[in-house]
């Protein structure tokens, strides 16, 4: 299949807002597909690049400008040469490699359309927001295989991979989904968290809770037998290589067989966590990873237990779970908890959490099954939020529901040493339909300039984000970003000059490192 099918399909799935015909058009478009290309291609339609990140930032992007990527005038691009282009660049690294990534992207670029171009940039970028979401990709990929959408979500569950289940299922048919179990080394989606204010709320819905300290590292799953162990990303990636102290404390263990669901975050010699990039940083690394565990080794905690010696536990509650939990794991290797339905405890838990250096609580209700790939009801994280006002610098046209309006906004920091403003980030979270429609008259009647879908505007509007922390980006020129950045209003009371500075911002970023 061309390319430009694929992007064709992903533009009427972004323009329309009906769900049923969203679910028809990705349909239609599974069913043409190759088998060799239905793995990739279900990912790229949900947004997703099957490789992870691919390091390919703004500044990359940048690099290769529209000038040096004059659009092709007619599509010629296959779904298997961008496959092969984009693998290309993943393992592209070493001296030299920037020059080298510039130019497959550069060849890549140039042989696309405008329209291949756009949505390219996007995929890249992460940033391919069509409103095909899991959902909505599970009912067309049921629809394409003429099954139910609940057996689909099913082997979904213990599948972890939508590509991996959806090209099985286009391949062989609904006999296939039934080889979708709890099966060792094959990693399960992991499940997610809803958020509470505090731990009296979270409490008021969980009742009695496992009371967890949250860990701000790298989420992982380990899977052993016998002497094979495995760890996993929570994109379902394999990283045993690069985490040679994970696998070692994962195959001490008095067990025969097991799967565990845990963080890994690489501590201070004082027991205080690192700031999450530097535990991502060591996460990811892939060369002279001998010397990387002796300067900066990484420390497993686990806080679940999905099987153990034969029993597959993901449908028990999570008391059951947590027992087999400490029959598997010694305590040093066991995030700390503590079991209350008392908030004065719980609070107690979340302030001593914090005071350590991280980030805050989980409360889990004891009850809860094992929901992968889900916000389970049953788990609620609670942390605090930092606030900061900042100016919008810049915003992108939505698409989805949002088609036609003004949706993510680039945000910047008032730059106080060097004049004007740095970007800090975006978001699109915390928008109501109100504020969509608002912030679409108020951002067009500030508009400079357009390039392609993004619509630049005069640094005056300022607007209340609450983020859950600062990171060190190349991302952006400040060097740094917001994490889970979401709006709580617009500042009509501030003019920019008002705006939070960058210096504010990497004051909060060592403050989480505990320097002064």
């Amino acid at each position: 299949m061309l390319l430009a099918d694929l992007v064709a399909t992903s533009r009427a799935v972004a323009q329309t807002r009906a769900r049923g015909a969203k679910v028809a058009a990705l349909a239609a478009c599974l069913r043409r597909l190759e088998p060799d290309e239905r793995s990739t291609s279900i990912a790229w339609l949900s947004g997703e690049l099957p490789q992870g990140r691919l390091g390919v930032g703004y500044a990359a992007l940048g690099e290769v400008g529209e000038g040096d990527s004059p659009a092709a005038a007619t599509a010629s691009l296959t779904l298997q040469e961008v496959a092969q282009l984009l693998e290309q660049l993943a393992a592209t690294g070493g001296p030299g490699s920037r020059e080298r990534r510039a130019e497959l992207l550069r060849d890549l670029m140039r042989r696309a359309t405008a329209e291949e171009q756009h949505f390219l940039r996007r995929l890249l970028l992460q940033e391919l927001r069509q409103g095909a979401l899991e959902g909505i990709m599970v009912e067309a990929l049921a629809a394409a295989g003429e099954v139910a959408a609940a057996a689909v979500r099913r082997a979904l569950l213990v599948g972890g991979s939508l590509p991996a289940v959806g090209a099985a299922l286009l391949g062989a048919g609904e006999a296939a989904l039934g080889s979708f179990r709890l099966t060792l080394f094959r990693p399960l989606q992991p499940m997610l968290a809803h958020t509470a204010p505090d731990v009296g709320t979270a409490l008021g819905r969980t009742g009695a809770a496992s009371v967890e300290i949250k860990y701000d590292g790298a989420r992982i799953q380990a899977h052993r037998a016998g002497d094979r162990v495995a760890v996993y990303t929570r994109n379902l990636r394999e990283l045993s290589a690069n985490l040679p102290e994970v696998v070692a404390a994962v195959a001490r263990l008095p067990v025969r067989q097991v799967i565990l669901d845990g963080e890994v975050i690489a501590l201070r010699p004082d027991g205080r966590p690192q700031p999450f990039q530097v535990t991502m940083s060591r996460f990811g690394r892939r060369q002279e990873v001998a010397r990387a565990v002796d300067s900066l080794p990484l420390s497993p905690f686990f806080f679940d237990c999905l099987h153990l010696d034969g029993a597959d536990l993901i449908d028990r509650p999570l008391s059951e779970r947590l027992a087999a939990l400490d029959a598997a794991c010694a305590p040093g290797l066991r995030v700390p908890r503590l079991t209350t339905d008392d908030p004065e405890h719980a609070e107690r838990q979340a302030t001593e959490a914090r005071a350590t250096g991280h980030e805050g609580v989980m409360i889990k209700a004891l009850d809860s099954p094992y929901a992968a790939g889900r916000r389970g009801a049953g788990w609620l994280k609670v942390k605090p939020a930092h606030t900061f006002d900042l100016v919008v610098v810049a915003v992108e046209w939505g698409s989805g529901r949002r088609r036609g309006h003004l949706s993510n906004l680039h945000l910047a920091a008032r730059d106080a040493e060097n004049g004007g403003f740095a970007m800090v980030g975006k978001t699109f979270k915390g928008l109501t339909d109100d504020l969509l429609r608002w912030q679409t008259r108020r951002f067009l009647g500030l508009e400079t300039r357009r390039r392609g879908h993004v619509v630049y505007v005069r640094p005056e509007q300022v607007v209340e984000v609450a983020c859950d922390g600062i990171q060190t980006s190349s991302r952006y020129p400040s060097g740094m970003a917001l994490r889970f950045a979401r709006v709580k209003g617009y500042r009509e009371d501030k003019p920019a000059a008002a705006a939070d500075t960058v210096a504010a911002l990497r004051a909060l970023q060592r403050h989480a490192r505990g320097e002064a």
